[in-house]
């Protein structure tokens, strides 16, 4: 089972998926998967994580970890999957996020394991971060597992991160916050995200704040690199608050950055990949219409196309990405790549919890 708590805020992502692996050989199948909102406060108490004391950033560890826990036992129930689970794995919820001194996941593992009785697997970061390594992303082993067929992989979720394969090799690296900003405006109008980017598309591009937004330094680093959660909202969000504009014209304006970004990160690599390269676009902004016409067009002329895949995978590929990073940690199998993260070697990451014998 893989559980994700995503930097937008929506919910836990849960998943319960059968992987079975024959001669290095990975294939899945979803049995169960479900996006489960957040109760009461939740959402408003993740996203105040980081201004909180350190005694109460350790409560709310805990505690999440047993909110986990709770909501994964009603995914059993509501899923009828008891005695179906062998192993537990949970992303958490990203708090801080400091490569390469630190990165903290909410959601403590202990907790989750002492509420299932299930063995957990958590804190799947840390081994990488303390290698000298970004921390992220680490979804390509996953891609590279069970999604090998693809040279390019863009998944848009409040952060937008992009895999390229080439050869034997691995690249991945977040390229630009997402959903979260786009969600962050959706709300001034009353609305949690702008259903299919309809918003966005009766707006027009605000040039000015564009080019501000595009050169921000972050976009001129080299990669491996990654982005916290608070670069969308401390350091972007406040740019678009500052003229007074329509929400439209903001939808439209940031739509339009994070495609010149990704476009910008696929023209790096497009003109190595063999043929006519095809990138699968995943999470939430796949179902954005309006966003993924404006990826599609910006990448035409590099011969590159797009392809969305099923809704199980475009909503819950990292999820079920988490339970396969699970399963490789009870393995003892490398979890994290060095050639996308930077770190000084591949590593086995993750922390097992269990509360039964």
């Amino acid at each position: 089972m893989g559980i994700m708590s995503g930097s937008s805020l929506d919910g836990l992502d849960m998943v319960c998926v059968q992987l079975e692996e024959q001669q290095r050989k990975w294939q899945m199948e979803v049995l169960a998967a479900e996006c489960m909102p957040f109760e009461g406060d939740w959402a408003d108490r993740l996203q105040r994580a980081t201004e909180l004391s350190a005694k109460d950033h350790a409560l709310l560890d805990a505690n999440f970890g047993h909110y986990i826990g709770r909501q994964a036992n009603a995914f059993i129930a509501k899923h009828d999957l008891h005695y179906k689970i062998a192993l537990i794995s949970s992303h958490g919820h990203t708090s801080f996020h400091l490569p390469p001194h630190a990165t903290v996941q909410l959601g403590h593992g202990a907790a989750i394991a002492a509420e299932t009785g299930l063995p957990v697997v958590t804190d799947l970061r840390a081994v990488d971060v303390a290698l000298g390594g970004q921390g992220a992303p680490i979804v390509p082993m996953g891609e590279k597992l069970l999604w090998s067929s693809f040279p390019m992989l863009l998944n848009i979720g409040g952060i937008a991160n992009l895999s390229v394969r080439l050869g034997d090799q691995y690249l991945a690296y977040d390229v630009c916050p997402a959903n979260r900003v786009l969600n962050m405006l959706a709300l001034k109008t009353g609305k949690s995200y702008d259903e299919g980017g309809k918003m966005a598309a009766s707006g027009s591009i605000l040039p000015d704040l564009l080019m501000t937004l595009n050169e921000l330094p972050y976009y001129g680093q080299p990669y491996p690199k990654s982005l916290a959660n608070d670069f969308g909202t401390d350091v972007v969000f406040p740019k678009l608050e500052v003229g007074g504009w329509k929400v439209e014209d903001l939808l439209r304006t940031y739509v339009e950055h994070i495609a010149v970004q990704v476009a910008k990160a696929v023209e790096q690599h497009a003109h190595h990949l063999d043929g006519q390269p095809v990138m699968m676009i995943t999470g939430g902004g796949a179902f954005n219409d309006f966003l993924v016409g404006r990826i599609r067009s910006l990448l035409e002329p590099m011969r590159v196309s797009v392809e969305v895949p099923d809704a199980d995978i475009v909503n819950y590929k990292e999820a079920i990405i988490m339970a396969l990073l699970g399963v490789l940690r009870w393995r003892e199998e490398p979890t994290v790549m060095a050639s996308v993260t930077g770190a000084s070697r591949d590593s086995v990451g993750g922390a097992v919890w269990r509360s039964q014998v």
